[in-house]
Formats: structure tokens, sequence, C-alpha cells
């Protein structure tokens, strides 16, 4: 939770963020500038230009602190804009030794090492006099910083708003989240005076009746009688009749021969064997000559 100065706070400690790990690696100076990309750059020094050129609403927290007012228009909870804020981070030099470029590259690894915004250097952003009474080092959500992928199309489009400003290469990084307080404060809610801790039998006068159950009678009986007739009506109705079930079992056919015995068929012949003739033995025609004797 920060006040109205957090959003020019965290511009100013991404710029300082970024000149504390850029400028000892590049290996000379390099100046970095909270401000939008200039329209005629210099190309004397290297340069770089933070440039917050749009603030959204967060998603997912916007809604986060609803409702904040009574139906009587009392405040009761603290409201608290949760913003996005978007960044065009621009790099000049001589493009003769590709300046630009290593610049945009050391941005990019800083960035990527170090996502979230460290404390050391927002306290070391606040000491600037225009941020004097910025509370965002004391805030518990840290900003944590993203890449954003924006095709030729959104390029052109963002570029275009820069009126009169050459294109010159650049990344895009959002950083998430920034909540702001409101100024009210919520009125507080009135303490407990006097605590009144009550206990009673159940069926006693102003303990509470079950369902469908109705007192008859002011005595402390009256509840435990009713409980017990209702009771006793619920056991009446959950319970068959006792007559039902008797014809039901007596209307059932009796099944006594099954369908497989019936259809079975009685064999009682069986396959006599076949009888075989007696085998004859074999007789050869003796030749026999004219004299009547054999051969």
């Amino acid at each position: 939770m920060s006040n109205a100065l957090a959003i020019a706070h965290v511009t100013q400690a991404l710029a300082l963020l970024i000149e504390n790990n850029v400028g000892p690696e590049f290996g000379e100076a390099v100046k970095v500038e909270p401000r939008k990309p200039p329209a005629d750059p210099q190309l004397e020094q290297p340069t770089i230009s933070v440039f917050l050129y749009q603030v959204t609403p967060n998603t997912s927290q916007r809604n986060n602190d609803l409702p904040t007012r009574a139906a009587d228009g009392t405040l009761v909870k603290r409201p608290a804009a949760a913003l996005d804020l978007h960044y065009l981070i621009s790099a000049y030099g001589d493009e003769r030794e590709l300046v630009g470029q290593r610049l945009i590259g050391s941005v990019v690894r800083t960035l990527h090492e170090i996502p979230v915004l460290p404390k050391d250097v927002i306290e070391q952003a606040g000491e600037r006099p225009y941020l004097a009474g910025s509370d965002l080092a004391g805030a518990a959500q840290r900003v944590r910083f993203t890449p954003t992928v924006m095709d030729v199309d959104e390029t052109s489009k963002l570029w275009g708003m820069l009126y009169q400003t050459p294109y010159t290469l650049s990344v895009v990084y959002q950083a998430t989240l920034v909540l702001i307080d409101g100024r009210e404060s919520p009125v507080p809610g009135r303490p407990v005076e006097r605590p009144e801790v009550r206990v009673l039998p159940f069926g006693a006068p102003g303990a509470p009746v079950p369902p469908g159950a109705e007192p008859q009678g002011d005595g402390p009986s009256s509840g435990v009688l009713t409980q017990q007739v209702v009771q006793t009506e619920t056991e009446n109705q959950a319970a068959p009749p006792a007559k039902k079930t008797a014809k039901a079992l007596a209307k059932a056919p009796a099944k006594a021969v099954t369908k497989t015995a019936a259809k079975a068929p009685a064999r009682t012949r069986k396959a006599a064997p076949r009888a075989t003739k007696p085998a004859q033995p074999e007789t050869r025609n003796a030749d026999r000559g004219d004299d009547g004797t054999e051969n």
C-alpha cells in the first residue's frame, strides 16, 4: 500500500536500477533519463531513456477492495487502486559501434536477473526532494518487472504516438503491482460493551425449537413431548404395512419344475452293435490234370 507518489517513485527506482547495473558493465558512463525518447538524440554519450507510456488497472486485483462503503455511506474499508505500469526503454549511441544494441542487451540481462525492485534501490530513489513523503519502501507488495511482447503493428502504433520522434531499438516492460491507498480512514466498529452468553437445556423456555416441532405449552417438558410425537410419526410412516407385504408374497407363483428338466428328452434306446459275417477261408483252385491228380 502506497500513496499517490508511488507511480513516480517506481519510475525513478527503475531508472536508478538500470544505471547502477548497466554503467559498470558497459565500461563507460551511461546516462539514464526517466523521460520520453528525445526527438533529436545526442550521440556523444550513451543514453537510455525510461518512458512510462501507459498506466492500466490490474485485472486480478482491481475489485479486491469492494465494497468500501456501507449502505449509509460510511467508509468500512480503505480503497486501494491496483495499477500496472508499462515502460518503454530505449537506447541511443553510436551506431557504428552498436552502442544501442549493447545497451539493450545489458538492460535485458539486468531486469531478467533482478526482476523485483530491491528495497535499497527504492530507498535510494526516495531521497530525491520531489519524492519526499513517498512510502513505497514500506509497501508489502514488491514491484515486479516482466517483458511485454509487441508485434510490428503494436510497435508502430506506440511510436506513432510519439510525435516527430525517430524510432530506435527499444524494449517494453510491465511493472506489477502498484497499490495506491485512499486518504480517508475507515470508521472503526463499536466495541462490545457487555458480552452475554446463555446456556439453556433443550426444551426450556427460550431454547431453539427443532424444525417441524411446535411447542404446545409453556412448561419445560412441552418441547420434549412435541419432539417425541414427531419422531413417533416419522417412524410409523417409514415402516411398511404388514398386510401388503403378505399379499405380495402370496401372489408370487411357485415354479416347481424347471424348463430345463421338461425339455430334456428321454433316451432309452441304445445303439446295438452291428453283426459281422464270419470270415471264410480262402480256397485255392488246384490245377488238376487229365488223370485227376494235382499238379
